[in-house]
């Protein structure tokens, strides 16, 4: 499925999102800060190039954070659930899902498969309170309507 294709409904986490951002800049503001006054403040003396670098490498630190915590999302169309993790993204076809659960005391949802395995749902936080109750809700109907069930040919 392709980045054209029309979804039903797409998911992401309200909380982690604006966590990630908060972080982002706290690490990025820190060191950039850190590196302009530490010139002198230290053991060792601090070349412009090491200032630099210094600020550089915590300016990479906060953009890995935000681009990895940023990026959980979960797509549901006719074609299946795509889910998209921090470092994993796949699309499971109906066929292959059993139920999509948020079992008690879990941080997110999970989409279950076949043999007792299942997938994390990273984008539907228990954090986001009702958004993820919402979330659960719409999942569970566009399964209800794609899923091919028994006595029910697959579209």
């Amino acid at each position: 499925m392709n980045e054209s294709q029309s979804w039903d409904a797409e998911f992401r986490p309200r909380l982690m999102r604006r966590a990630a951002y908060a972080v982002s800049a706290v690490i990025a503001v820190a060191g950039i800060v850190v590196s302009w006054f530490n010139r002198r403040s230290s053991g060792a003396y601090m070349r412009v190039a090491d200032q630099i670098a210094w600020g550089g490498v915590a300016v990479l630190i906060a953009a890995a954070i935000l681009v990895l915590l940023t990026r959980p999302r979960v797509r549901v169309g006719s074609a299946g659930i795509q889910v998209r993790n921090v470092v994993e993204d796949r699309l499971i076809p109906w066929s292959n899902v059993v139920d999509v659960s948020f079992p008690k005391g879990k941080r997110w949802a999970r989409v279950d498969l076949e043999a007792y395995e299942y997938v994390p749902l990273v984008a539907v936080q228990a954090v986001d309170r009702e958004r993820a109750v919402s979330a659960m809700d719409t999942m569970r109907q566009l399964m209800a309507r794609y899923r091919p069930g028994p006595g029910r040919p697959p579209d």
